[in-house]
């Protein structure tokens, strides 16, 4: 049985501060969130951070006026302190997949993962192309809807019933740690396209 890996997304300075709709957002889930980070650490698993990092020549990048956020090595790329622990991993990407030519999924194969948790900002964008691409890998792919976070709550919604649809169980925070406490281990989906 492998090990099971909290992905999250673009928790960074500049991505969460971008507006207050995020700010918020973000500041709802903090706690339950930081809480539930801990209680995967503990158990001995991995907590992987996603930091997005945009590449002046990438014509794709969102620029914020005549700035372009998360520039590498700047504070606004960073990972907010409140999520972050000394344990945790932190692998760069530049799109919004977190394996999108990155080393990610070398990093979790090195630690014989085969499950990933996957979470952060915005559940439309980066959370729902990682696990898209978790899964075309092989990796079982769960998502707690409490673990998630869009500007737009119907954005988060429209996201959640795709990923449930399709790659990822959509569950909660409290359901997960309790399937690991008790069992060890998250069951697959079983995917089943009509």
């Amino acid at each position: 049985m492998g090990k099971v890996a909290v992905l999250t997304n673009d928790l960074q300075y500049e991505l969460v501060e971008k507006n207050q709709k995020r700010i918020d957002a973000v500041e709802s889930m903090k706690e339950s969130f930081v809480s539930f980070m801990n209680q995967i650490r503990e158990m001995g698993h991995h907590v992987v951070h996603l930091q997005l990092v945009n590449l002046p020549d990438d014509p794709n990048a969102e620029w914020y006026g005549d700035h372009l956020p998360v520039q590498k090595g700047s504070k606004g790329a960073e990972v907010l302190s409140d999520f972050l622990d000394s344990s945790d991993i932190v692998v760069e990407k530049n799109k919004d997949s977190g394996f999108y030519e990155t080393e990610l999924d070398t990093v979790l194969k090195k630690l014989d993962v085969d499950t990933v948790i996957i979470t952060g900002m915005q559940t439309q964008i980066c959370v729902q192309t990682t696990a898209a691409d978790a899964f075309f890998r092989g990796y079982n792919v769960w998502v707690p809807e409490d673990g998630v976070v869009s500007a737009n709550p119907e954005d988060k919604e429209r996201a959640l019933t795709w990923l449930d649809g399709y790659c990822a169980t959509v569950s909660d925070c409290e359901t997960i740690i309790k399937s690991l406490s008790e069992s060890g281990s998250l069951p697959r989906k079983e995917v089943k396209i009509p």
